[in-house]
C-alpha cells in the first residue's frame, strides 16, 4: 500500500499522485503526499540524465507485459520547482514502469529486503525513503544496473 493511495483514472487507467521520470527505457514513479519532495527528487534525477514523463499526476495502463506509465496531456513537458516556478522539460513517451518510490514511508533498514507493490495486477519494485542524501544517485544507479543478488 502506498502512503498516497492510487485513484481510478480515465479509461480504466490508474492515477498515481506521482512525478515520473525515465532512466534508460524504464520509468520510475515517485509517489507521496503533497510537499513530500516528489518534484524535487524528479528534478535531481533529471539533473543526472533522466527524462521527465510526468509531474504530480501519472496514469498507469495495464498491458500484457506490465504497466505503461503515461502523462496527462495537459501537464506534459512541465515540472514544478518550488520557489522558482513551472519549468519546461522535454517529455518522455509512455514508458514501462519498473520502480515505485514512496516518499511518504520511511525506510528504517540500512540494507532493506526487496519490496514490491501490486498495481493493476502487476508487481513492481518498491522503495521507501531512506535517511540518505544520495537517494537520487542510488535510484539512478539501481535503474541502470539493478540490485546485487
Amino acid at each position: 500500500m502506498l502512503s498516497e493511495p492510487p485513484k481510478n483514472g480515465p479509461d480504466g487507467q490508474l492515477q498515481l499522485h506521482a512525478s515520473t521520470v525515465v532512466i534508460g527505457n524504464k520509468a520510475v514513479a515517485i509517489c507521496g503526499p503533497s510537499g513530500s519532495g516528489k518534484s524535487a527528487l524528479a528534478l535531481e534525477l533529471l539533473s543526472l540524465g533522466a527524462t521527465l514523463l510526468a509531474d504530480d499526476i501519472t496514469w498507469l495502463n495495464a498491458t500484457t507485459s506490465g504497466l505503461l506509465a503515461t502523462c496527462p496531456p495537459s501537464i506534459s513537458g512541465q515540472i514544478e520547482a518550488r520557489g522558482v516556478g513551472i519549468l519546461s522539460a522535454t517529455p518522455a513517451d509512455p514508458t514501462p514502469l519498473h520502480l515505485v518510490v514512496d516518499l511518504g514511508t520511511p525506510e528504517p533498514d540500512r540494507l532493506p529486503k526487496p519490496k514490491t507493490i501490486t498495481l493493476l495486477d502487476h508487481k513492481v519494485a518498491l522503495l521507501h525513503t531512506p535517511a540518505s542524501r544520495h537517494f537520487a544517485q542510488a535510484i539512478a544507479h539501481y535503474m541502470m544496473h539493478g540490485r546485487a543478488t
